[in-house]
């Protein structure tokens, strides 16, 4: 009994270790660290009232595409250390101050969270309430347009390609559409022929151009990855974008090949075999 209330006076008396942080993988790597090790942190840029912290784990940053090209050098700390870390010894409440505060409503939605806006900018006059998923959205809002911009422009600019592409390849098959007339095949079953190759055609380009976009996007993210350092997924091909790409290029295929063909069709027969 003696033994065992001298080991707990020991214990109790013993001073305490350097408290517990985390590390970005990022700062893990670049300052050499390894877990258990003991760091001096400041809050001072001067280095001024450091205190000592013990490496207790490694994490990955959350990936930020505002940030992807930041390197992620950062360290989580219990709320009580940080505010011990930072607080100002001249002003005694500067420990009971915040300046932001983060809310997670139930109703997440952009009605509830306007709705929580109005409601506590009213209560409290000098508190601005924003929301953290508008973050950075205008940046996004003017890239979403370039890309879109840059579709359409892309879009417009094969079509016509493709069509002087189908005028090629109708001109080349104008005697054996010519014989066609001649043994006496009507236009419409002509031109039914037509757009079915011209589907089936268009629905083939498609689906390889979708399958190239897929095996591509694992070696873009990977080099962007290795590039930055990052976790961020650069290029995702989902399936909506699957879908949505090919809704848009076989009607386009199917419509140029059916123009082509058109100019073809509209000829008399003895013109398209030179007789």
């Amino acid at each position: 009994m003696v033994l065992v209330v001298f080991l707990a006076t020991l214990l109790a008396g013993a001073p305490a270790g350097p408290p517990d942080i985390l590390v970005s993988r990022q700062l893990l790597a670049k300052a050499h660290l390894s877990i258990g090790d003991v760091v001096s942190i400041s809050g001072d840029s001067s280095g001024a009232r450091a205190r000592q912290f013990r490496v207790a784990g490694v994490y990955e940053p959350t990936p930020d595409p505002l940030k992807f090209n930041a390197e992620r050098i950062e360290a989580r700390l219990h709320l009580d250390d940080l505010l011990g870390l930072t607080a100002d010894p001249a002003d005694p409440e500067s420990g009971d101050a915040v300046s932001a505060i983060n809310v997670t409503l139930p109703n997440a939605s952009a009605a509830g969270g306007t709705s929580f806006q109005r409601s506590l900018s009213a209560r409290t006059p000098f508190i601005y309430v924003s929301s953290t998923r508008e973050s950075g959205s205008n940046t996004f809002v003017v890239i979403d347009r370039f890309h879109t911009a840059i579709a359409i422009v892309t879009v417009i600019g094969s079509t016509a390609f493709l069509l002087a592409l189908m005028v090629i390849r109708a001109e080349e098959r104008k005697e054996t559409v010519g014989v066609l007339r001649l043994i006496g095949i009507s236009r419409k079953t002509i031109m039914t022929e037509v757009v079915i190759e011209g589907l089936l055609v268009a629905i083939a380009g498609a689906a390889f151009g979708v399958l190239i976009a897929a095996g591509a996007q694992g070696a873009v993210n990977k080099f962007f990855q290795m590039r930055y350092d990052t976790t961020l997924v650069f290029m995702r091909v989902s399936a909506g974008i699957a879908l949505r790409s090919i809704a848009v290029a076989v009607p386009v295929g199917v419509v140029a090949g059916a123009v082509a063909s058109w100019t073809l069709l509209r000829r008399s027969a003895s013109s398209l075999v030179r007789r």
